[in-house]
Order: structure tokens, then C-alpha cells, then sequence
């Protein structure tokens, strides 16, 4: 499927638009490198920031370079020890992400769990680790929720992930390359572990072979380079691990942006190598699964949060 104007701003909208709940308490927003992030030396990318529609409220942007990766603190309304990594999508040419909580991660945050919004680098930039530049900030930020979890009130092996779009792409990495070494240490945080207890695909780009791939994510994570090793390397459906957790899939049937072929493959590699899991296919949606549907509240994070406590949650 070919990338017009009109597809890649739906992807930078993927998570975005709906009503916003109250916080208990506000956000929190730090970077997540102590010094440059890995791999900065010949990089000279700064942060910048554009508004995702001319008419949305100041805080719906996007970022088109990210030189300082963040994490936004959600805080649960009344804690329950879990916890979740959401990752924001954006065709990995810009991460669809603002500085005061999206709909999406209030939500989880009103039904008890902290939320951490995860703004990362992105392929294109000249990183020195490539299209494993945005794996790397995945990581560290599972390792900073764990070596923080007495500061945010979580359980340390209860941390899920959640991606939209291609940041279901990168959580799907995320999940099953945990034992992947993508930089070297900087400090005790990079002692935690970085796999998910569980993780949530939803409408995910998930493989880079045609025709399914989605053309724009596939052309800004690996350039010109697709031969078919580097093609079947970033394709998140191949080598799934014994310890890959346990994957809950969602996808809309009238996606216009990223096949949902991208989420049948998932499942079916999820279900041959026998990893607990879970597919829906809703008849309607778009590139997006709202959070309400009809004045009424959408079943996705619902039957998310059934099957993220089935499985330890």
C-alpha cells in the first residue's frame, strides 16, 4: 500500500482524540539517559515539536526528531501495583506524543495503573545503533520503571507494555528481544530486566515483507537497506522466543494506514510458537481503536485489562 499525506497523518494522530480524564496528581516528565543517550557522538539532532492538527489543543503534537528521550509519569488514581509502557506511534518518522498524558494512558490511569508515555528516538536521525536506536529507549525505560518502582508505587514484575501503530511495532520488539544487548550499561537502573509481563499489540505494524509491511515504517527503519536478512530481522512476527510474554493483539478491519494482515501474522506466530495470546478484529475504527465508540466506551481496554490480570497483572 503506497504512504500519501493523508496516511501518514492519520498514523501521527493514532492515539489521539479522545476525552482526556482527570489526573490525580500531575504528570511527571524526565529524560531517561543520564548524560547523552548512546550512540549521540556524530549526532546533531535537536528536539522539535509540530502541532499533529491546526485546531487541536496545544498539547496534541508530535515529534519529528527527538534528541532527548522522555518518559511521562501518568499516576494512577488509586494505585494497584501495575504498571504500563506505552508506546506511542507515528510511522517512525515522528512519535505521536505530548507533555501532559494522553487519552490513552489517563484512562489505564483511572483504572488503577501507572502509566509511563515513552518519547523515543527515532531511526532516521543518525543514531549510531540504527533501527535499534528506538529498541535501545524501550528498554531503558522498562529498566527505569523497575529501579523506580518504590518511587511510583509499582510492583516490579508487574510492568506491561502497550504500542499503537509502529510503537506496537517497537513493544512487540520489546517484548521478544529482551535478551537482545542493544547498548552498555550507565548506571544501576540497567541491572532490571527489560521484558514485559505482558504486552498489547493494537492496530501494530508488525512485519516488514510485502504486501502486508506498511510502506512508511518500513522505509524509515531501514532506508534503503532491505535486503532480506535485514527484512526478515525487523520483522516482529519472526524468532519468537520460549519466554516471549504472554500478547493480547487488536486491530480494526477497516484500517486504511496498516493492514491488519500486520496483527493475523502476529497471532499466528504467537500461536505457532504456543505464547499465551489473544487477537480481536473490530469491524470498524480506521487506523485507530477510540476509547469511546458511539457515546459509549470502546471494549478494547476492557478486554486488555482482563487479559493482562489473567496473566499476572
Amino acid at each position: 500500500m503506497g504512504v500519501t499525506r493523508r496516511t501518514l497523518l492519520a498514523a501521527s494522530l493514532a492515539i489521539g482524540g479522545a476525552p482526556r480524564p482527570a489526573l490525580a496528581a500531575p504528570v511527571e516528565r524526565f529524560p531517561i539517559w543520564p548524560k547523552s543517550p548512546p550512540g549521540s557522538d556524530k549526532v546533531s539532532v535537536r528536539d522539535e515539536v509540530v502541532k499533529r492538527s491546526p485546531d487541536g489543543r496545544p498539547d496534541d503534537i508530535a515529534w519529528p526528531h527527538v534528541a532527548t528521550p522522555m518518559l511521562n509519569v501518568i499516576p494512577a488514581a488509586s494505585p494497584n501495583g501495575g504498571a504500563i509502557l506505552l508506546i506511542p506511534g507515528g510511522g517512525y518518522a515522528r512519535v505521536a506524543v505530548g507533555r501532559e498524558g494522553s487519552s490513552q494512558a489517563r484512562a489505564f490511569a483511572a483504572r488503577g495503573f501507572t502509566v509511563f508515555e515513552l518519547l523515543y528516538r527515532l531511526p532516521r536521525d543518525g543514531w549510531s545503533a540504527g533501527p535499534d536506536v528506538s529498541l535501545q529507549d524501550a528498554q531503558r525505560a522498562m529498566r527505569i520503571i523497575r529501579a523506580g518502582a518504590t518511587k511510583w508505587r509499582v510492583d516490579p514484575p508487574r510492568v506491561a507494555a502497550i504500542g499503537f501503530s509502529a510503537g506496537g511495532h517497537l513493544a512487540a520488539r520489546l517484548a521478544s528481544r529482551s535478551a537482545l544487548k542493544t547498548y552498555d550499561p550507565v548506571d544501576v537502573a540497567d541491572t532490571q530486566p527489560t521484558r514485559p509481563a505482558v504486552v498489547g499489540l493494537i492496530f501494530p505494524v508488525i512485519t516488514m515483507t510485502e504486501p502486508a509491511a506498511h510502506a512508511h515504517s518500513k522505509r524509515e527503519l531501514l532506508g534503503t537497506d532491505t535486503s532480506p536478512e535485514r527484512i526478515a530481522r525487523f520483522s516482529a512476527e519472526n524468532d519468537l522466543p520460549a519466554d516471549m510474554p504472554p500478547a493480547f493483539v487488536a486491530h480494526a478491519a477497516d484500517d486504511p494506514v496498516v493492514s491488519p494482515a500486520n496483527s493475523l501474522t502476529m497471532f499466528a506466530a504467537l500461536q505457532a510458537a504456543r505464547i499465551p495470546s489473544e487477537l480481536h478484529i473490530f469491524e470498524k475504527g480506521g487506523h485507530n481503536l477510540p476509547l469511546k465508540e458511539a457515546d459509549r466506551d470502546h471494549p478494547w481496554p476492557g478486554l486488555f485489562e482482563r487479559f493482562a490480570r489473567n496473566h499476572g497483572l
